[in-house]
């Protein structure tokens, strides 16, 4: 039976989420066994739930090097363990140390690597999306082992009730493997759910006008309770706020219950990152927006004026 391998990050003990919802889609391949690859600090622990997520097997390490050291050691690691194992297909999530990892392992292997696949079909095909999202073209894997990044958001992470079995990995990894090491970590401090976990999101675009009317975003999600607060590219690009808060191509996919957009235009590369929310609201002054497209519900008028009449309605409905 053809085994399909998906690279699980952990991070303070905590399983990367995008890596939970490839192993719910690997489960459902016909004909595959499904097995993962943890490494570092909490990789052992981690297993129980990737297990309840579709892997029959965890091959874990939590060797502190594969923390302390960017992409080099995990290479190596994945290296030794394919050329033992031969899986048929690798799936990593299109994070920043996956993006790395499979990159480096693409050149070790000689094996091609898909990006961005937003669909596994089966063992030979994964799907792509094109032109903002809006052309899904069907890829088609070839050699072995078949490497793929997939892009978060594709599918939902459903535990299955399983459990895995923990298979050690004992790697020797040279000194000159150890060449770029973090020196710490810095995570933003946040009061409300993540970007990409939250049931409702406001994002503001460059309707807004300037930085500080993003503090009306802020309040409204204050208001609301359980929201997340994220923006455009143009925004971002100006400085307004952090590149932690791009919804995008090239920055987080949400699929909200909820996305409001106060502001924003709609340019191809935000749809993509936010088009799978189940209810789109867009609050712009432009009648001909793109997001009107495919909002469900539309206002055309100024962010500005609406917002704060919004906030007190809000306040005033839970009070």
């Amino acid at each position: 039976m053809p085994k399909v391998w998906v690279f699980a990050e952990v991070h303070n003990g905590k399983v990367d989420s995008t890596a939970l919802e490839i192993l719910t889609k690997a489960r459902d391949l016909p004909g595959a066994e499904v097995e993962a690859v943890a490494l570092g600090p909490g990789a052992t622990d981690a297993a129980k739930q990737l297990g309840e997520h579709g892997a029959g097997s965890v091959y874990a390490s939590d060797d502190d090097v594969y923390g302390d050291f960017i992409a080099q050691p995990a290479t190596e690691a994945l290296y030794q363990l394919i050329t033992e194992h031969s899986p048929e297909l690798v799936l990593f999530a299109a994070n920043y140390d996956s993006r790395d990892i499979a990159g480096r392992l693409s050149a070790k292997t000689g094996s091609t690597l898909m990006s961005n696949a937003s669909e596994i079909s089966d063992l030979d095909t994964a799907q792509h999306a094109m032109f903002g999202g809006n052309t899904l073209v069907d890829v088609k894997l070839e050699g072995s082992p078949k490497l793929v990044l997939v892009r978060p958001k594709s599918f939902e992470a459903t535990p299955g009730g399983g459990e895995a079995n923990v298979v050690a990995v004992d790697v020797a990894i040279d000194d000159e493997l150890k060449k770029a090491k973090r020196l710490e970590r810095h995570e933003e401090e946040t009061t409300g759910p993540k970007l990409e976990e939250a049931p409702v999101v406001i994002s503001g675009g460059r309707g807004l006008q300037e930085a500080g009317n993003f503090e009306l975003l802020d309040q409204l999600a204050a208001s609301i309770g359980n929201t997340a607060v994220g923006a455009t590219r143009a925004v971002v690009d100006s400085g307004w706020v952090p590149y932690a808060m791009q919804i995008g191509q090239t920055g987080t996919t949400v699929k909200p219950s909820v996305y409001l957009a106060f502001g924003v235009s709609g340019a191809t590369q935000h749809i993509v990152g936010m088009k799978g929310a189940k209810k789109i609201v867009a609050i712009n002054k432009d009648e001909e927006a793109p997001i009107f497209q495919i909002a469900d519900l539309g206002i055309v008028g100024d962010a500005l004026k609406i917002l704060p009449q919004l906030i007190e309605e809000v306040k005033s409905r839970k009070g």
